[in-house]
């Protein structure tokens, strides 16, 4: 006998399918009982509009992109927002960083921008990190932010041929001088800032998910419901 498809249940606010696949892979493992596959979707799957990231951190504009989807989709919802920040900086390029040279994207002008504006800079005050928020937001209006670091530093050129953005400029602590670019993808993946943030994030998935399960949650009220 057939049984009904498993709904979806959580939203990733982006149509990065490379995202999509590692929160299926996080959520299989930490609720074995959803068939992860199926209950996890991306914005593209659940029709979801743009939405203007004017968010002046990494968290504001996670939370403003988790709370459409959550808004539009019905479902729980998670977004991240991520970027590069230079200690000497003042933690520029920041929120900034896919636009740093002032066309999104460009991942060449973004980085050699960057190295010219810290031509000047000793090796000791190069010091950098990349940093991830993640959001969950839920249909009931539940809100969590973390975020996740991934320190090291500025190099004074490129190397390797990995990565993008500013992975070829990046040296993270612990791995003798290399850049992320020089990193294996799966490397990388594991101990990455957006990896850090994810694992943080997962128990507040994990206790939405739980939420929607037990019987004893009312549902939130709805405007012009009187409650």
């Amino acid at each position: 006998m057939d049984t009904d498809p498993e709904p979806a249940r959580i939203v990733l606010a982006s149509k990065n399918q490379g995202k999509v696949r590692e929160l299926q892979a996080m959520v299989a493992a930490a609720v074995p009982r959803l068939d992860a596959a199926k209950a996890v979707v991306d914005a593209r799957s659940a029709g979801l509009g743009d939405v203007v990231e004017d968010g002046v951190s990494f968290a504001e504009n996670a939370l403003l992109k988790a709370r459409a989807a959550a808004r539009e989709s019905g479902l729980i919802a998670l977004a991240d927002d991520s970027g590069l920040a230079v200690d000497v900086m003042g933690g520029a390029p920041g929120i900034f960083s896919a636009r740093w040279s002032g066309q999104h994207g460009d991942d060449a002008a973004n980085v050699n921008l960057l190295l010219a504006q810290l031509g000047d800079v000793p090796d000791k005050h190069r010091n950098a990190r990349f940093v991830c928020a993640a959001a969950v937001v839920t249909p009931g209006g539940a809100e969590h932010v973390v975020s996740g670091e991934f320190p090291g530093v500025i190099l004074r050129e490129p190397v390797g041929e990995n990565g993008f953005g500013y992975d070829p400029i990046f040296a993270p602590d612990g791995y003798d001088g290399l850049s992320c670019a020089q990193l294996t993808p799966d490397e990388k993946n594991r101990v990455s800032h957006r990896a850090r943030a994810m694992k943080a994030v997962l128990p507040h998935l994990v206790a939405a998910l739980g939420e929607q399960d037990d019987p004893t949650v009312d549902d939130p009220p709805r405007p012009g419901s009187g409650d």
